[in-house]
């Protein structure tokens, strides 16, 4: 049996040709492309990094102080969502009259998530019914 190694000098038609003069069977998919081995802890704090997995996010921020950011009543009716790449942060909310009263203090809210620690990088905002 063949085994291909990640740096093989040799493609599919040449194990195959290998394979048939030593006797043995190509076990060795054709499509079959082996990358390098990649230790694992770089994988993981990447994708910790990534997912804010154990780090202070600027949405907890937010969720912790919502009612003070947008008042008690409209908090009760809404929801911060996430932050998008471009700084986008959505707001969902379930009755029609909290949407309007966010959208009439949308600049006003947007200054008081700015000021939160860690918020600056919040640009827009999204309000939008859920």
């Amino acid at each position: 049996m063949y085994k291909a190694s990640a740096q093989d000098p040799f493609n599919h038609a040449a194990r195959e040709l290998i394979a048939a003069l030593r006797g043995v069977v190509n076990d060795v998919p054709p499509r079959q492309f082996r990358r390098p081995t990649q230790a694992l802890s770089p994988l993981i704090e990447e994708l910790l990094v990534k997912h804010q997995i154990g780090r202070a996010a600027p949405e907890d921020a937010i969720r912790e102080n919502w009612p003070g950011l947008v008042g008690a009543a409209i908090a009760h009716y809404s929801h911060a969502g996430q932050i998008d790449p471009r700084g986008k942060l959505t707001i969902l909310y379930n009755q029609p009259v909290a949407g309007n009263e966010l959208r009439f203090h949308q600049t006003d809210i947007l200054a008081r998530i700015r000021a939160l620690p860690g918020c600056h990088l919040v640009k827009s905002l999204a309000i939008r019914a859920g």
